[in-house]
């Protein structure tokens, strides 16, 4: 295992990930750190929860030039959410490595005279989504023609959609001598043809795509339907999670589910597709902020969904495919700590259970609750 040192990165660098509790690199980091310190075109895959972001970020930053007082690097991201949060890290990173270097979000929802107003301040670094940063580079507020590194983060859902002529533009719009750095969790053929259009000769680097984290502990609970709501209230005050996110696959479960538990007085928050990105933004802040310990999330407003310290992950609804199930419970045991993964299911869902089992090669215990508390059954029929 090497060193932040070893890969080559700046002292200052070095003691921001210290400050953090950060010390040792993850397999992705390990691996992309050195190649993007190169300046090189680099496609980027590992699984959700491995460190992608920091993998690009860190690079990113000892390569800007802080004399210079322009644009140098963007960051596009196909959500809201997603660029905020990308932005929280990088300026939390500007921070403890004390670079100044200089970040600005730039996102629909936002008033456009606030973030001119932002630009008047030089930014080195810019993130945020398509339609904006190609506003306001029509209104001649950002000379792209500085920009000498573009990041897609989650390219397979920029590239190869709605989305792709956007981003084809705003590359375009950027410095000749750029280089393209392409972020994704799962490989999608459609996605990575277009990436290699735009550039032939771009590096793949993946890690350990399919891999689940070993810190985490993964387990189902068997029950009906209509059931669910309160068995999660219950699991709730049996497991006393200190930052959990729930998973349900319709807007309307996340609302009825989050309304009943609220009856019961237990603070949680729910964001969906049906919610503004504003209401998005603030349920996720309360889970962070510790004003609740529950996020409930659809799977259209969790795409993306980046908080450190989730402690519990509960598939409310268990997803269809193995994929999905990795990208949910990536969100927990990361960076060694321990996480669970709890599981509702119904009698019919347990061959759920049973294929990604075999698929991912995962041990996946059945619980009960008995008395207030969890308890590992002996057998499949819990």
């Amino acid at each position: 295992m090497m060193t932040f040192e070893q890969l080559g990165l700046a002292p200052e660098l070095v003691k921001g990930l210290a400050d953090e509790r950060i010390t040792t690199p993850t397999p992705i980091q390990e691996r992309s750190i050195p190649v993007l310190l190169q300046k090189k075109d680099v496609y980027v895959c590992s699984a959700t929860g491995t460190g992608k972001t920091l993998a690009y970020l860190l690079p990113l930053f000892q390569n800007i030039d802080i004399r210079q007082k322009s644009v140098q690097a963007m960051v596009i991201a196909p959500t809201h959410e997603l660029a905020m949060q990308i932005f929280r890290q990088a300026k939390k990173l500007a921070e403890s490595s004390g670079m100044g270097v200089r970040t600005l979000a730039l996102i629909g929802g936002v008033a456009v005279k606030r973030q001119i107003e932002g630009l008047k301040h030089k930014p080195h670094l810019i993130v945020g989504s398509t339609g904006r940063i190609l506003h306001l580079m029509d209104l001649k507020k950002i000379n792209g023609h500085t920009i000498t590194t573009v990041v897609v983060d989650e390219v397979d859902r920029l590239l190869g959609g709605d989305t792709t002529e956007k981003v084809r533009d705003l590359i375009a719009r950027t410095s000749r001598s750029r280089r393209l750095v392409y972020v994704s969790a799962t490989v999608q053929p459609v996605s990575l043809r277009e990436v290699k259009v735009l550039a032939p000769e771009v590096i793949e680097i993946h890690v350990h795509a399919n891999q689940v984290s070993s810190t985490i502990s993964h387990q189902y609970l068997v029950c009906e339907e209509r059931e669910k709501g309160d068995v999660l209230r219950k699991l709730m005050h049996a497991l006393h999670p200190h930052r959990a996110i729930a998973f349900v696959h319709r807007n309307r479960t996340a609302e009825i589910i989050a309304d009943r538990l609220r009856y019961h007085k237990l603070p949680v928050a729910d964001i969906h597709g049906a919610h503004d990105k504003l209401s998005r933004q603030k349920g996720i802040e309360d889970l962070q902020k510790g004003r609740v310990r529950l996020l409930l999330a659809s799977d259209v407003a969790a795409r993306g969904l980046d908080i450190r310290d989730v402690t519990h992950i509960f598939n409310v609804d268990i997803p269809s495919s193995s994929k999905d199930y990795l990208h949910r419970v990536g969100r927990t045991g990361r960076a060694g700590a321990q996480g669970c993964a709890l599981s509702l299911v119904t009698p019919q869902e347990v061959r759920i259970v049973q294929r990604f089992r075999k698929e991912l090669g995962i041990e996946i215990s059945p619980v009960r609750l008995f008395r207030g508390a969890v308890e590992v059954c002996t057998s499949d029929e819990g």
